[in-house]
């Protein structure tokens, strides 16, 4: 009677190690492109390594620099480096840097956005969208309070800890002071 039990356990071992190269790489590999995106960025802590980068301030349509949705929290400021919206998704060369405001009122850098317009993914990927750290981007559409074409796009809250999750758009710990 002991051996219905003990050849369970034995299957499920056999199952476990059947499964363990499926899911390692895939860990593996998101947690390399974290380290790679982190090495590449680690000198944009405030805007002054991104500007040297060729970041500059991005603002809505209306002119807000800082970002935030009531009940959602915010993404905060971007800096955004236009050379870099090409059509190609580049782990070590995000399109945005993302920062929050600390309690002093200065900047620091919080997440990284990766971004593409809709048509240029198109072009070589005519249909899904595209993924990086595991995730698929989001799409806004064309209207948006950028003026830009539709895009796909992801942030990555690497620098600053999201509650809401790593890879959404708002976190309910940024927020934007009045006027900015």
């Amino acid at each position: 009677m002991m051996r219905a039990p003990r050849l369970l356990g034995v299957i499920a071992l056999a199952i476990v190690a059947l499964l363990a190269p499926l899911t390692a790489p895939a860990t593996a590999g998101t947690a390399h492109q974290v380290a790679a995106a982190k090495a590449a960025t680690a000198s944009f802590t405030h805007p002054a390594g991104a500007k040297k980068a060729g970041y500059a301030l991005l603002k809505d349509a209306a002119g807000i620099a800082c970002i935030d949705m009531k009940g959602m929290g915010g993404m905060g400021v971007h800096y955004a480096n236009g050379a870099l919206v090409d059509g190609k998704i580049q782990v070590r060369h995000p399109e945005a840097i993302v920062y929050r405001f600390t309690n002093n009122g200065h900047l620091k850098m919080a997440a990284l956005e990766y971004l593409v317009t809709r048509d240029a993914w198109r072009a070589n990927h005519p249909t899904g969208r595209p993924s990086l750290f595991g995730h698929r981007f989001n799409l806004t559409p064309a209207g948006n309070r950028f003026g830009l074409p539709a895009f796909f796009s992801l942030h990555a809250w690497l620098w600053y800890n999201n509650p809401a999750g790593k890879y959404t758009m708002f976190n309910p710990r940024v927020n934007c002071p009045a006027g900015i």
